[in-house]
């Protein structure tokens, strides 16, 4: 055997226990919101060290993580230095929003049924914890590398833009690696994603009975005219078309409402929050800027009403930088041929905190176990599930990749 048919081996010989690393991850919930996941980096580097793999960890500091939204936060490094050369880090987050209902499966169990794996996270992205652990193993194993480095990367803030995550680890000088690969799918390699702009609007009139509207300001009625002004702006934005294949054009959802006190009293009070998807194309002061203005100008038809606008995040695209060639030659070589189809070089309209890395300048693309779509995932649905010979592939591309990548 060669050696990529050796790494493939090593893998296969191994995958039941890397099934087992996978259910133990997603046995430990990372609900976020409420983001107190220290536990979980706790349990994942205890198995992480069962394995032979030395653990660093890095708690963000209360204050640091609360200022975030989130309750506790601790990053977990392994560092693999084999000799001289280039680094090379794969970064997983193991942060996930609720679960939701309508759920037939516990969202916390790791089931296998069907040749899937169910839990949430199953597929975003503890699933990638898995890959690129037993990715290294098998590399150590079968290749024992005399060059370069690999760093495993495993963070729990993705969903709120991860800056107490990989930012905070960058500004801290914890991690600045050559080369980076993230989270993902199997079936393409990210090279570029949308930006994402998210904010709270509060809508304050005065409330009053309902026997005597006019006594109060219906701060619900200012609402629904901000939120139509908004929703309108959806049909002008298909006419904006990005040049990135993948992205098609900018968004605009409202995912959260709160207000009023009860069915007899004028609301007084009405917060919303949205979610302003941003092509690479865009300019994200200019897109905030924009929506401050229709927001304004809608409140400004209702007498008597007030708003404040706050910015939650504001998360910048990722775009490719030149020296992330290497990462999509090597995982679409090896894509090809262990799943036996083209593995193509896309953008996509989500948002990670990816762009981070390539913010500080290191090239970076996106890469992992999982379907076609997140649609085929159930990603932030009841159900989240993955096939398991996804994850036994995408397991493979990585390990031979590395094999490429560090020679």
């Amino acid at each position: 055997m060669n050696t990529y048919e050796q790494l493939d081996a090593w893998i296969d010989a191994h995958f039941d226990e890397q099934v087992r690393f996978l259910q133990e991850l997603i046995r430990v919930p990372t609900d976020t919101p409420p983001g107190n996941n220290a536990p979980h980096a706790d349990r994942a580097a205890d198995l992480l060290r069962a394995m032979g793999l030395d653990v660093e960890k890095h708690p963000v500091p209360e204050a640091e993580v609360r200022a975030a939204g989130l309750e506790s936060i601790t990053n977990l490094v392994v560092r693999r230095r084999y000799g001289p050369g280039k680094s090379v880090l794969l970064n997983a987050h193991g942060d996930v929003v609720p679960p939701g209902e309508g759920w037939t499966r516990d969202p916390y169990g790791g089931e296998i049924a069907d040749g899937k794996i169910y839990g949430r996270a199953a597929a975003v992205s503890k699933c990638d914890f898995s890959t690129y652990a037993f990715a290294v193993r098998a590399l150590e194993a079968v290749v024992q590398p005399k060059a370069g480095t690999v760093e495993l990367l495993f963070t729990y803030d993705e969903e709120f833009g991860g800056e107490v995550g990989p930012g905070w680890l960058l500004k801290h000088k914890v991690i600045h690696p050559d080369l980076m690969i993230a989270a993902g799918f199997s079936y393409q390699v990210i090279t570029a994603h949308n930006g994402c702009l998210q904010m709270e609007v509060t809508v304050h009139g005065k409330m009053a009975h309902a026997a005597i509207p006019d006594s109060g300001v219906d701060a619900l009625q200012a609402a629904v005219r901000i939120l139509n002004a908004l929703y309108a702006q959806n049909t002008l934005y298909k006419q904006v078309r990005s040049s990135v294949e993948g992205i098609t054009h900018p968004y605009l959802n409202v995912g959260l409402i709160e207000g009023g006190t009860n069915t007899n009293v004028i609301p007084g009070r009405v917060s919303f929050k949205l979610d302003r998807r941003m092509i690479p194309e865009e300019n994200p002061a200019e897109v905030e800027a924009t929506l401050r203005r229709i927001i304004s100008e809608a409140a400004a038809q209702k007498p008597g009403v007030t708003v404040d606008v706050k910015r939650i995040l504001l998360a910048h695209a990722m775009k490719p930088l030149p020296g992330n060639q290497p990462l999509v030659d090597a995982i679409q070589k090896h894509g090809q041929q262990v799943f036996g189809e083209p593995i193509p070089a896309l953008g996509t309209p989500l948002y990670t905190d990816v762009r981070l890395f390539c913010e500080a300048g290191i090239p970076g693309v996106i890469y992992g176990a999982g379907p076609r779509t997140v649609l085929e995932s159930h990603a932030k649905r009841a159900d989240e599930r993955l096939e398991l010979d996804d994850l036994r592939r995408a397991t493979k591309v990585v390990a031979r990749a590395l094999h490429d990548l560090l020679a």
